[in-house]
């Protein structure tokens, strides 16, 4: 196939995921995240790679997605949890500048409501050369980071991770930094890669950080090209198993048509593989709006699941 041929090809495709997210009802429910002790990790999934996370007394909102429409993509699963219905946000992390990670509107919201209820509005933290997109949103500091760089606040220690990916968000602004967090302090050290392909930089994180409980993508993989930036579920599984980490939460998946699998195909794709490699009960799946609970360090590690304000399974 020609060049041109295959832009056309690729510009038609790209118009038939626009007009089926625009055509397709929107499913899902909204629901209310409990609130957590300082000794417990809570890890809410909103949707597609958007978490709430309770760490150390702590509220982090990691890549905060609450719009209905990214320009002319529309979300197919409502979010989980409403921003109104969060609790006032302390850090938000921001993986890179991709419209479907890093939203002003949201963004904008989530600083309201929270500088409404506290008379404060949350940090960001983002990587290098992303601070000129959300300096004017309202937080109150905008902290950037190189990979492999720190940032230390009440019991808490926040790494910025190295990702296979990028970090353009227009044409021309190839600059832009990308990677991934992981949370030290509290009950569990927690790792949340951001939009990333399969590298060998998972066996260095693994090694210098030891996550606990990791958040990787699964979802975007189809054509086979897209796994030059993204991760297929078994590729996500062999990243899981570099980190050492002891339990997984699978992101990225079910909520924007990026690519040409179905939303309903990774996460079963995903626990096949992971039973067959006997991975299964390692496997945290967290349905929009649930919430994950893990347990302090120096316990066994347990974990519970609840769903909004549901009790303790």
């Amino acid at each position: 196939m020609g060049r041109w041929a295959e832009i056309g090809r690729r510009l038609r495709y790209i118009g038939h995921l626009l007009w089926r997210s625009a055509v397709t009802p929107m499913l899902g429910t909204h629901q209310r995240p409990p609130l957590l002790m300082p000794d417990e990790l809570g890890v809410t999934f909103i949707g597609h790679s958007s978490f709430l996370v309770q760490a150390a007394g702590q509220n982090l909102l990691f890549d905060p997605v609450f719009s209905t429409w990214l320009i002319l993509l529309r979300r197919q699963r409502r979010p989980g949890v409403r921003v109104r219905d969060l609790p006032p946000i302390d850090i938000v992390l921001l993986s890179h500048a991709h419209m479907d990670h890093l939203d002003r509107s949201s963004l904008r919201r989530v600083v309201r409501a929270t500088r409404r209820r506290t008379g404060r509005a949350p940090i960001a933290i983002v990587p290098t050369d992303v601070s000129d997109i959300v300096r004017r949103l309202g937080f109150s500091q905008v902290i950037e980071l190189h990979w492999w760089e720190s940032y230390a606040t009440r019991g808490l220690t926040i790494t910025h991770t190295p990702a296979k990916h990028w970090g353009t968000r227009w044409i021309m602004d190839g600059h832009r930094g990308y990677g991934g967090y992981s949370v030290e302090g509290g009950a569990r050290r927690l790792y949340y890669s951001g939009d990333t392909a399969y590298f060998a930089g998972f066996h260095a994180i693994g090694a210098r950080l030891r996550p606990e409980v990791a958040l990787l993508p699964i979802g975007a993989y189809t054509p086979d090209s897209y796994r030059a930036v993204h991760a297929s579920p078994e590729d996500a599984l062999r990243a899981f198993q570099d980190l050492g980490a002891e339990v997984m939460v699978p992101m990225h998946y079910g909520t924007f048509w990026l690519s040409e699998e179905s939303l309903e195909e990774p996460l079963p794709r995903l626990l096949a593989s992971a039973e067959r490699l006997g991975l299964g009960e390692r496997m945290a799946v967290v349905a929009e709006g649930g919430t994950r609970v893990f347990r302090a360090a120096g316990r066994s590690f347990e974990d519970r699941q609840e769903a909004g304000t549901a009790s303790v399974v």
